[in-house]
């Protein structure tokens, strides 16, 4: 094994020159006198008892609304990133608690039927709002700055105000890895411009970790999963061996499975990357990782159960959309909104609680909640409240999409 930290020096720790821009953040977070945490793992914790992050365990990650308990939901992929992530970290000698807050968080923002809700929600706001765009990164980062709280000492409910080197990571984690190296960024910039996903490279090695991490942590398991449910054949399982023996003839690998994947990325990564050269794969395991991310494109992402499945999923969030845009229409929305309990208990009652606590809709109602939390739509506004909808929609669930949709549909 090549020697071990070789990133020590470059780490985010107190004597790197921009610690101070790392651990910075909007506003001020209590703090306790017996505090053990850095604030870093103060990251970590906080994303851990968000709301979104529990709602990652029945969001896709490839298979929608699945109901077998063995398969791969968002949530497991992001424990996935996260343990890559911590491996990586531990032996270049990086911020392990950095890397995994920043792993926990980095798809928060996934719409319900994974990249396709993504599509979905992408298209209406191009209709809707057409100078403004979606894309999960930056709407992870939206998530965990202005929608996700936690309480404080004194119960009130106040934005994550997460640290600038786990925020960055996150809207930073975008974008596939390619023949050239990964380097940190030098520019401390503000997040919120980002207009793009790429468009930035993270602003730590750190983030240059779970960026890779990200790619390495799922192509495995989805072959798993497709295993599982018996969508490959035998002419899959054969190309499988001639790309493995494509890029690495002399391995002793006989099989492709996750653990294998994930070992053979992570050593080979260890070996090839330096300061000087970067964040890196050897151009063996590079091929090895665009070839396979493309048989899982061809074989198993446009396997027709999961084509024909985007098709209801488009219908679901559109109905979902266009029953919520409704009440824009109606001069006493605060009134229509209870009114509609009768009809769609489920969605009127969340829909409701989603307004109160982020819409000008009734600041008192706020305040008696002890919502501390930033004020972000107006209800008067139509684009606002388009944002709003599609915002409160981009948080669901898989499952509770198809609930609200079934509610709505039903008489």
């Amino acid at each position: 094994m090549e020697q071990k930290n070789k990133f020590k020096k470059v780490s985010a720790c107190l004597s790197n020159p921009i610690w101070d821009n790392l651990i910075h953040r909007e506003n001020p977070i209590y703090s306790r006198t017996d505090d053990i945490r850095t604030d870093f793992a103060r990251d970590y914790t906080r994303i851990l008892h968000s709301n979104g992050y529990r709602r990652l365990k029945t969001k896709t990650q490839v298979f929608f609304a699945t109901k077998n308990d063995h398969i791969c939901t968002r949530i497991e992929h992001v424990n996935h990133v996260a343990s890559v992530s911590t491996t990586i970290a531990k032996h270049l000698g990086l911020n392990e608690e950095l890397v995994s807050a920043i792993a926990l968080g980095h798809d928060i923002g996934h719409a319900p039927f994974g990249h396709h809700g993504e599509t979905v929600i992408r298209e209406i706001i191009k209709k809707e709002i057409p100078d403004s765009v979606f894309w999960h990164e930056k709407n992870s980062l939206f998530f965990l700055d202005k929608i996700e709280t936690l309480a404080d000492s004194n119960g009130h409910e106040q934005n994550m105000n997460l640290t600038y080197a786990v925020r960055d990571g996150i809207i930073s984690h975008c974008g596939e890895v390619n023949e050239n190296s990964i380097f940190p960024r030098q520019e401390y910039i503000d997040l919120e411009q980002i207009q793009k996903p790429n468009q930035f490279q993270p602003y730590t090695w750190e983030g240059c970790v779970v960026k890779i991490a990200d790619k390495i942590a799922y192509l495995g398991r989805d072959i798993e999963d497709a295993m599982f449910f018996k969508i490959l054949n035998y002419g899959n399982y054969k190309e499988l061996r001639t790309i493995l023996q494509r890029h690495l003839p002399d391995s002793k690998i006989r099989e492709i499975n996750n653990g294998i994947l994930i070992h053979g990325f992570i050593i080979d990564l260890l070996k090839n990357s330096s300061p000087e050269k970067g964040i890196q794969l050897s151009p063996a395991y590079l091929g090895l990782m665009n070839d396979i991310k493309s048989f899982n494109y061809s074989v198993i992402y446009k396997y027709w159960r999961i084509e024909s499945f985007k098709d209801y999923a488009t219908v679901v969030i559109n109905t979902i959309f266009k029953t919520l845009i409704r009440y824009f229409e109606y001069q006493d929305f605060k009134a229509r909104i209870l009114l509609s309990k009768e009809n769609f208990p489920i969605l009127a009652r969340y829909f409701n609680d989603w307004l109160i606590k982020y819409s000008n809709m009734d600041l008192e109602r706020k305040e008696k909640l002890k919502f501390k939390n930033a004020t972000i739509y107006d209800i008067n506004n139509r684009e606002s409240y388009v944002k709003c909808c599609l915002d409160f929609i981009s948080g669901m669930t898989d499952n509770f999409a198809l609930k609200v949709y079934q509610e709505i549909i039903s008489f």
